[in-house]
């Protein structure tokens, strides 16, 4: 299926147009959190500079630019060879440098690679293992480092709004996007990661108007959920 639209990531009137408006939310909170964990000054217009970031699963490449644009040195991984090409594009023409990459956190994790910052947003609920993907993305994580998590809850709630009106009702993302059995709660996410030694900052929520399409963040994580976790 993301083979199928990858075409279309980077039209923010397209299928994806819901990832857009997101990328600008979680981007703010990324851009916030790092500052404060690395004490970087967030009113530069680099403030990220100096910082090594991976994107697991960056499919087109829009957190990936919005991140390097930021300054950070950005590395992004895709399984689907197509989102890569894609991906490669925005990328060329605005002259930015990101190391794109056809590859598994499995397989980056292999090679005893380590990066400052792991992004792992809007993943965990399209894998089968999340218990060895969480460990691959653990792995990633250098000494000091962060990583980030985004998802959607898995409850009925979460299933009504996120699959059932979103996918069916108001047609924001394309139908099968999301299977409920593949959601994830938030202490499925947070158990491997304090077994792996990181501490995790409180989850916050994402709150969606339905009305004028806007996103913003608050303390209700019954829905979508985003969290910072810190190697101890």
């Amino acid at each position: 299926q993301y083979t199928q639209l990858a075409e279309t990531w980077w039209d923010p009137t397209g299928p994806f147009w819901p990832l857009h408006t997101l990328n600008a939310l979680r981007v703010s909170y990324i851009r916030e959190q790092l500052c404060s964990r690395f004490r970087l000054n967030g009113t530069d217009a680099t403030p990220l500079k100096g910082l090594s970031v991976l994107d697991v699963g960056c499919g087109g490449g829009i957190l990936s630019e919005s991140i390097a644009k930021l300054g950070a040195e950005v590395t992004g991984i895709d399984v689907v060879e197509r989102n890569i090409g894609i991906a490669k594009r925005p990328a060329l023409s605005s002259g930015i440098d990101i190391d794109y990459r056809q590859q598994t956190a499995s397989e980056l994790a292999d090679q005893g690679t380590t990066f400052d910052v792991v992004l792992n947003m809007e993943v965990v609920e399209h894998v089968a293992d999340v218990d060895a993907f969480m460990e691959d993305c653990c792995r990633l994580v250098g000494p000091g480092g962060s990583m980030f998590v985004a998802t959607i809850n898995r409850n009925p709630i979460a299933g009504l709004i996120a699959i059932f009106g979103a996918e069916y009702v108001l047609r924001w993302l394309p139908k099968g996007t999301h299977r409920y059995h593949m959601l994830r709660k938030p202490k499925e996410i947070i158990e491997p990661l304090e077994t792996h030694g990181f501490g995790v900052e409180k989850p916050v929520g994402v709150r969606v108007n339905p009305f004028n399409r806007r996103m913003s963040i608050n303390t209700w994580t019954g829905v979508n959920y985003m969290l910072r976790a810190d190697r101890c």
